[in-house]
């Protein structure tokens, strides 16, 4: 299993801003006008500003002067935010930040939560010292901030210098309670996806089943546990239980498939995350807005194409994560590889009889002649006719998971397919976009850079198995902040290079 996440996203981690939307703010005398707000409407130090805030600061819809009051950063508009009328002003003029007159705090419509920007953080304090120095109080509280003195000596600490680039909070081992390597290398490649890891570590799963039997409620101690700072392995014993109980298919101490673990966890996350949307409108193909679903859901189109009269019948369905066909399988599959001249495609190398993960997700693409025996009614026919099918990427999920079909069952054969399959650090969807098909069809070719760089991803988990189907064994590699990779190898956790883990072989 091949695990990648946005490409361009993950910066916003560790940038001064964790909003990307601020910087339509940020124009003209924008720290000028957002200290005015701050001024009269928001601390309102002197008695004249209070007088004016008391008389102006009313819902421009409704008139009340409670109900949490936001006001638009971009113009003169008041709004309830329990009402949602500031919604629907943000919705309808486009205007994404607003800030709350009650604590100050800057809300962002887009990304539906408060955020944190390091300049308007600066001039609310700034602004707040000046309105308790005019009312005649100090500060009712004191924030530590480092001087420059210590600034430089926590430069020069070598201690500190050793944990910045040599940190490894989040790793820990997992004790194998009897063949449950499946489940550890799972659980590592979901602790470590960052907006999963900021939902847990944030409270905000709101339970409304006992906690004993939420499985969310169960990672949510997990994360704690991960990131806690123990370095002694951690025995995931309630999680086991836990998902026997809600998945009676993977009950028992016999070795169980890797992916299996990962869908039917995905989907007992999924049920129990019930009460944490907050009535917000979901965004993907699930009509779901939980955490399980705005990360991982994405939007396959299967598009059916008539042979006689080119009509074409469309359906989006919802996926967690794409399974792809190997060379070496029962099913024909095409070698679609630009040849033997070591080119290179999407960051991956394309040597002589290699088969890349862009090469499967090309086979997986490509149109299907659908064959006589398996005619469809067509709508503009009226009649039961041949047709071709061909699959494509409708929305594509934060986190992208690809499956390589390793273990094949069939009434004949029973195996393990090793073929080798190349992946890139770095990948590009859009040519598997079902925007771009439609380009194409339409003799267009260009698309913006925005476009492009929304379908990029950087790879941050490899899920291997080594072993025949009949016993074997999981391992996971794990990307780390600052490029730094580690293997998972149940209790054991030891660094591993890029080529380690371009050179194994994914499940």
């Amino acid at each position: 299993m091949v695990v990648f996440r946005p490409k361009d996203k993950t910066s916003v981690f560790v940038s001064n801003s964790g909003c990307p939307h601020v910087n339509g703010f940020k124009v003209d005398n924008w720290k000028q006008n957002l200290r005015v707000i701050y001024q009269c409407f928001v601390w309102s130090g002197s008695a004249e500003t209070r007088k004016r805030k008391a008389k102006s600061c009313v819902c421009h819809m409704c008139g009340a002067h409670l109900n949490r009051l936001h006001s638009c950063l971009y113009c003169v508009f008041f709004g309830c935010f329990t009402k949602k009328h500031i919604h629907e002003h943000a919705k309808n003029k486009r205007h994404n930040l607003a800030i709350d007159l009650l604590y100050g705090g800057i809300y962002c419509f887009v990304c539906q939560d408060y955020i944190y920007d390091k300049e308007m953080e600066q001039i609310a304090k700034e602004e707040q010292r000046k309105a308790w120095k005019l009312q005649g109080v100090g500060e009712k509280y004191s924030t530590w901030e480092p001087t420059k003195r210590e600034l430089e000596l926590l430069r020069h600490n070598p201690k500190r210098r050793k944990m910045t680039t040599n940190c490894t909070i989040g790793l820990r081992g997992l004790i194998n309670l009897g063949n449950t390597c499946f489940m550890n290398c799972i659980v590592q490649a979901l602790t470590h996806t960052p907006l999963l890891r900021d939902f847990f570590l944030s409270d905000r799963h709101k339970c409304e089943m006992q906690s004993n039997s939420c499985l969310v409620c169960e990672m949510s101690q997990l994360f704690q546990e991960f990131y806690s700072g123990h370095r002694s392995p951690h025995i995931p014993f309630r999680l086991l239980h836990l998902v026997w109980t809600h998945a009676r298919h993977l009950a028992g101490y016999e070795q169980q498939d890797a992916h299996e673990f990962l869908i039917a966890a995905l989907d007992v996350l999924h049920r129990h995350c019930k009460g944490d949307d907050n009535g917000k409108k979901a965004n993907n193909p699930n009509n779901c807005n939980c955490i399980i679903d705005q990360i991982f859901t994405g939007g396959l189109q299967s598009d059916v194409t008539c042979q006689v009269c080119h009509g074409v019948s469309t359906t989006i369905d919802p996926f967690w994560d794409i399974s792809l066909d190997l060379p070496g399988s029962s099913t024909p599959f095409w070698p679609l590889s630009p040849g033997g001249d070591g080119s290179t495609l999407n960051g991956e190398s394309h040597l002589s009889g290699a088969t890349t993960l862009t090469d499967c997700l090309r086979r997986f693409t490509r149109p299907e002649h659908l064959g006589s025996g398996a005619k469809i009614k067509c709508s503009g026919c009226h009649s039961y006719q041949e047709s071709t099918k061909q699959l494509t990427m409708k929305k594509l999920p934060i986190v992208a998971c690809f499956h390589l079909k390793r273990f094949e069952h069939s009434a004949k054969l029973r195996r393990k397919i090793i073929t080798y399959v190349s992946f890139p650090l770095e990948l590009d969807m859009t040519p598997f976009m079902a925007s771009s098909k439609e380009n194409r069809m339409n003799g267009q070719y260009q698309q913006s850079v925005d476009v492009f760089n929304d379908n990029k991803y950087s790879l941050f988990a490899v899920v291997n198995h080594q072993g025949t189907l009949e016993s074997g064994h999981y391992t996971t590699f794990i990307r780390q902040h600052m490029d730094q990779w580690f293997k998972c190898d149940d209790a054991i956790i030891t660094k591993a290079s890029n080529k380690d883990v371009l050179d194994s072989e994914g499940v």
